[in-house]
């Protein structure tokens, strides 16, 4: 079984997810952005076919949280996500690792829909985020760089640059959470139990199940 280093990059929680801010109280924001992080990073290393998992940001409690449930750390170079997203994979992990990037929202994510996503890669290839627009993961081979192209219509710029597009059943890795419409879904799906603990204590739902 090939096993994989996941990288995910986080910024810093003051400016993450602005297209979210109002779906919790603004002094809360930065809380919400770090459990989802923190759901995202529990599911990945819960995954049979992980192998470890690297964290590129700059945030010192993302770093901390991250550490604490046996992830790795790594500076972000700056210069916007695609950029860490390429340090983390061709440079921190290596091209001689089999290497997956990820979204860093998304607490609905089970470790089962990862390998199963992870073993029907045979070359640099990508999923679509439920809406088909963006992207949720990228995965590249040894000695293959990553080029990721995040941002926008980014699932078009993957195909466009080569990589497959791979489909399948995996609502809770599909469903990332930028907007409040977005974290309502998440929640119908079984978020993480960081992400629907403090929805809970936030009392904007009653019933919150964690992710199985």
């Amino acid at each position: 079984m090939r096993m994989w280093t996941a990288i995910i990059p986080v910024k810093r929680l003051e400016a993450a997810k602005t297209r979210l801010r109002g779906a919790v109280p603004v002094d809360r924001h930065p809380e919400l952005a770090l459990a989802m992080v923190r759901d995202t990073a529990a599911a990945v290393l819960a995954a049979d076919t992980v192998a470890g998992l690297l964290v590129v940001t700059d945030d010192p409690e993302v770093g901390a949280a991250v550490r604490e449930i046996g992830a790795r750390v790594a500076p972000d170079p700056g210069g916007g996500l695609n950029a860490a997203m390429r340090f983390g994979a061709d440079e921190a992990a290596g091209l001689a690792a089999y290497r997956v990037v990820l979204a860093g929202d998304l607490p609905a994510l089970r470790p089962d829909q990862l390998d199963d996503v992870l073993s029907r890669v045979a070359g640099r290839s990508f999923v679509p985020d439920a809406a088909g627009i963006g992207t949720v993961l990228l995965a590249a081979p040894p000695r293959q760089p990553l080029d990721p192209r995040f941002g926008g219509p980014s699932a078009a710029a993957h195909a466009g640059s080569g990589a497959v597009a791979l489909r399948g059943d995996w609502p809770g890795l599909r469903q990332d959470v930028d907007t409040a419409a977005d974290l309502d879904t998440v929640l119908t799906l079984g978020a993480g139990r960081h992400t629907c603990g403090l929805l809970r204590d936030l009392g904007l739902t009653p019933e919150c199940a964690p992710a199985a």
